[in-house]
């Protein structure tokens, strides 16, 4: 007795899905930044974002916007020497009152390339 042709197809398909599928979970997503997402926060001293997996500083990058799109001066971006999905954005001047928005870009150690932004508010 045989497989029919639509059993071995639909195993075909199902074999090539498992076998892609990690290759779509493989993008470093955002997990958690600091000042969070729409938050209201005294002026920070730095910008940190958490992402899903590890991160290639590199070939990442942060730029943060104030009022009327000026872009805010930050030191070199770097990587958390402890955590490597951690990048670290430090912040050349006292942030003022008002709504800032990071927008950010990073390759992960994989090569897969993502990117986002978020807005948070300094009181």
């Amino acid at each position: 007795m045989g497989i029919s042709a639509s059993r071995a197809v639909c195993a075909l398909v199902f074999l090539a899905s498992t076998a892609i599928a990690p290759s779509v979970w493989a993008h470093a997503h955002l997990k958690q930044p600091t000042p969070a997402v729409d938050s209201v926060v005294e002026a920070p001293q730095r910008i940190t974002l958490a992402f899903s997996e590890g991160i290639e500083p590199g070939f990442s990058g942060v730029v943060i916007t104030g009022a009327q799109q000026q872009v805010v001066k930050t030191g070199a971006v770097k990587r958390d020497e402890k955590d490597k999905a951690r990048l670290i954005v430090p912040l050349d001047q006292a942030l003022t009152t008002g709504t800032y928005r990071v927008d950010w870009h990073v390759v992960s150690v994989d090569g897969h390339k993502t990117k986002g932004s978020y807005s948070f508010s300094v009181k």
